[in-house]
């Protein structure tokens, strides 16, 4: 898949986003949630640009359907199921996954051990359905199957030709690891319907290393 990030695309094998495969995006504060889900609406929207459906699974659902349309998706080509319990989330995340006419299967999950992880995985590699892992503030991260894992954080938006207003939605966007390609972090915006690199200077300061807390 094109997203049309040249220099992060050149970290993946072949320089192509992986599709048909299982993302996982790590945050450890709401902010970096936020930036999380604004940052895999967008994948959505490539993925979603002429056809498919996505199924977004959640214990507690978080994203405002009608925002989806920013990053060009129509709501109603989202089905959100809610679960009661995080098992019943990973049961459900597994069979869509499964569902070869779907476009992708969103999962908002805290934590996954590896042999879950790896049915995943294989569900979708004869699926070629794309799927994504949002683990908000895991009790552990530990080693998982998925072929990426990502931290997105929230950067301050630039305005547009000195004028006053909100500007486009930016992302420090932080590829921790990528099965046979190279991690690296980018600056990253979402403008007039499509992803855009900013210049790395424009960002905040350096992030702190991943820190998770126990709880429980």
């Amino acid at each position: 898949m094109d997203i049309g990030l040249p220099a992060l695309e050149a970290a993946f094998p072949q320089a192509v986003f992986p599709t048909g495969a299982v993302h996982e995006f790590i945050s450890s504060t709401r902010e970096d949630m936020a930036a999380a889900h604004g940052f895999v609406a967008g994948l959505l929207g490539h993925l979603m640009r002429t056809e498919g459906i996505c199924i977004w699974v959640s214990t507690a659902r978080t994203v405002f359907p009608p925002a989806l349309t920013n990053f060009g998706i129509s709501p109603d080509r989202v089905i959100f199921i809610d679960c009661s319990s995080e098992h019943d989330l990973l049961w459900a995340v597994e069979e869509a996954l499964t569902c070869e006419g779907l476009a992708s299967v969103v999962g908002e999950v805290r934590d996954i051990d590896f042999t879950t992880s790896r049915r995943l995985q294989l569900a979708v590699e004869k699926s070629r359905v794309t799927g994504f892992l949002l683990r908000h503030q895991p009790r552990r991260l530990g080693t998982v199957a998925c072929v990426t894992r990502w931290r997105i954080a929230p950067l301050a938006s630039q305005w547009e030709d000195d004028m006053p207003g909100v500007g486009f939605p930016r992302w420090q966007v932080e590829l921790l690891k990528i099965r046979n390609g190279k991690p690296g972090t980018w600056v990253v915006e979402w403008a007039e319907g499509r992803f855009r690199e900013a210049q790395r200077h424009e960002a905040q300061n350096e992030r702190e290393p991943l820190r998770i807390v126990q709880t429980g």
